[in-house]
């Protein structure tokens, strides 16, 4: 079972950064891990992921340019570089892994494709 935790969440103003942490147990290779967020009254949005084995990437438009997702193997972490935020980027981030699951064809942006998650850390961005 993988075990996720997120951290690095906070305030900024707009157009600052922030880099979230999310260090998993149970870390395996070949698998999708994602971000994602929710803004309240919102869907649970999917911002990146990447496939652990290939190291592709994929990034919802509105996060383009400016979102940088990266993983450390050999501590087990994945992380969100944020940068040049905006107030609507203000929501709950979530790592989610789908372990030994696929990023491809438009799949990592579906939430319920993946069984584990973390805690979550909020991200507040004021104008």
């Amino acid at each position: 079972q993988v075990q996720l935790v997120e951290s690095g969440g906070g305030s900024v103003q707009a157009g600052g950064s922030l880099r979230l942490s999310c260090e998993g147990s149970g870390y395996t290779p070949r698998s999708c891990m994602g971000w994602f967020r929710r803004a309240p009254g919102q869907e649970r949005e999917g911002v990146a992921a990447v496939y652990t084995g290939s190291g592709s990437t994929y990034y919802a438009d509105s996060v383009k340019g400016r979102f940088t997702i990266s993983q450390d193997n050999s501590k087990n972490t994945l992380y969100l570089q944020m940068s040049s935020l905006k107030p609507e980027d203000t929501a709950m981030y979530y790592c989610a892994a789908k372990v030994f699951g696929s990023c491809s064809g438009g799949s990592w942006k579906i939430w319920n494709y993946y069984r584990n998650w973390g805690q979550g850390t909020q991200v507040t961005v004021s104008s």
